[in-house]
């Protein structure tokens, strides 16, 4: 395997938005990257006031899976991923 760690920094310390913003991240690198590749993706020390719960979330493989069953959440994560996750 070889492996890719992204770390993020959210807007603010608690930023509501930090989960759903990493697991765009990482959904983006798994449908990019060939499959040799392990994603690790987690939030920059220190940024984030959950940053512990949040960063088991998204190394939590079963809680991905069961997030992008989701059709909702699948729906929001493919629209931040074509359109970017600027607000303009």
């Amino acid at each position: 395997f070889s492996i890719v760690e992204v770390g993020f920094t959210p807007t603010i310390p608690h930023c509501s938005m930090a989960t759903l913003i990493g697991l765009c991240i990482r959904v983006k690198l798994l449908r990019s990257l060939p499959r040799r590749f392990k994603v690790t993706v987690k939030i920059n020390p220190g940024t984030h006031a959950s940053e512990q719960a949040v960063n088991r979330q998204l190394d939590d493989k079963e809680r991905v899976c069961a997030a992008l069953e989701n059709t909702h959440l699948l729906g929001v994560v493919n629209k931040c991923i074509r359109e970017g996750m600027n607000s303009s």
